[in-house]
């Protein structure tokens, strides 16, 4: 059979006697006062366990946010480099160089003349993929360029009517130029 706490701290020798009816009598006299509603209960402890739970919950749902953050990204993540792997196309070794800018540096890859021109058009793109740059179809792009813009270094939009205010609209840049 268990023993009561006051039992306990009698039998254990931390209180005597007196001390024991001295604190049950407090008790009492402090249940009759509250059921005559004389003295009000003491809330304070109750608030601070609700404000405690209320607080942790907050912070358990950030945590989850965040969570669930890290887990998006990563999926986007394997969603733009499975884009990539499934529709790039196969690196040329040729002589015949596309010079294009990546982050104000001025990078080239090998390309024939029909991915040149594809690439002028707009019809393909470039985009950065584990250390190196791929080209894709333009399809692709659009849909790497969702989940990742930084990844697409280049992605050409073909305007065949030039401005109605361009200066240098009179000046037509040959087809066959190189830089």
């Amino acid at each position: 059979m268990s023993m009561s706490l006051r039992d306990q701290l009698l039998k254990a020798g931390l209180v005597n006697e007196k001390q024991a009816k001295q604190a049950t009598k407090q008790k009492q006299k402090q249940q009759r006062l509250e059921h005559k509603n004389q003295v009000e209960k003491d809330d304070t402890q109750r608030q601070a366990a609700l404000q405690a739970r209320a607080e942790k919950a907050a912070r358990d749902q950030e945590l989850n946010r965040q969570q669930q953050e890290k887990a998006d990204q990563k999926a986007r993540i394997a969603q733009v480099k499975q884009l990539i792997e499934s529709s790039r196309l196969p690196k040329l070794t040729t002589e015949d160089y596309y010079n294009f800018v990546d982050e104000k540096k001025v990078k080239r890859l090998s390309v024939n003349a029909l991915m040149r021109d594809k690439l002028s058009r707009g019809s393909l793109a470039i985009v950065r993929h584990g250390g190196g740059y791929e080209v894709i179809p333009r399809d692709a792009a659009l849909k790497i360029q969702e989940r990742d813009p930084r990844r697409v270094v280049l992605l050409n939009t073909s305007t065949e009517e030039p401005d109605a205010d361009d200066p240098y609209a009179a000046y037509k840049v040959p087809d066959d130029l190189m830089w």
